[in-house]
């Protein structure tokens, strides 16, 4: 079982059906009693960096992730706007972020002359940086679907997990111990993001 966090911001349907087609059971809930129970967490998200921190502390979410997370290593896939949460902070708001990772969230800045447009939207190829149970039985090519303004860059890169291409090499996916980050939409990505889903389920 997997708990899809609710906290207002999200494609929190799409990931629990994407689940249901790889034979994974979730739920989908802010119920504090059922999140402290959670095996393992999805946090979602879509939306604005500083809205997402003011929903999760409205919820009272908070406390309880930082304790499931930290603390009892629980293992969480944060997705899009999921994964900025996970980082100290981001250039798009003023708020601090959960901080479960080193890394900042900074805005595209294409280079000059390029006609590379912000937000990056659409299939991008991904590059592996290290070898990882979320990447098992990948394919040599792995393409995955994406729309952001901003993206993660971690300061340890041995945190990193995938890298792309937009304009300049970005983090597109990072793993530290139990907490794991894509930037893309594996909800959106057909049979690589449906890898991805089956190997957290499967894997941690």
């Amino acid at each position: 079982m997997i708990t899809i966090i609710d906290y207002g911001m999200g494609n929190l349907g799409s990931i629990k059906n994407m689940l249901k087609k790889v034979g994974v059971n979730s739920e989908i809930t802010a119920d504090h009693e059922r999140l402290s129970q959670a095996k393992k967490l999805i946090l979602p998200g879509v939306g604005a960096f500083d809205a997402g921190m003011m929903r999760l502390k409205a919820s009272g979410l908070i406390e309880i992730l930082n304790q499931k997370v930290v603390h009892q290593k629980t293992p969480i896939l944060g997705i899009c706007l999921g994964m900025h949460l996970m980082t100290g902070g981001s250039e798009e708001g003023t708020l601090p972020g959960l901080g479960w990772v080193q890394a900042r969230t900074i805005r595209f800045a294409p280079p000059v002359g390029s006609n590379l447009k912000v937000p990056h939207m659409g299939w991008n190829v991904v590059n592996p940086c290290k070898s990882s149970a979320l990447m098992k039985e990948a394919e040599a090519e792995q393409r995955f679907y994406f729309v952001h303004s901003y993206y993660v860059h971690c300061e340890n890169s041995g945190d990193a997990l995938l890298h792309a291409k937009y304009g300049n090499s970005f983090d597109a996916a990072f793993e530290v111990g139990n907490v794991m980050g894509v930037q893309f939409h594996p909800e959106k990505s057909h049979k690589f993001g449906m890898r991805i889903l089956r190997n957290f389920a499967e894997s941690y």
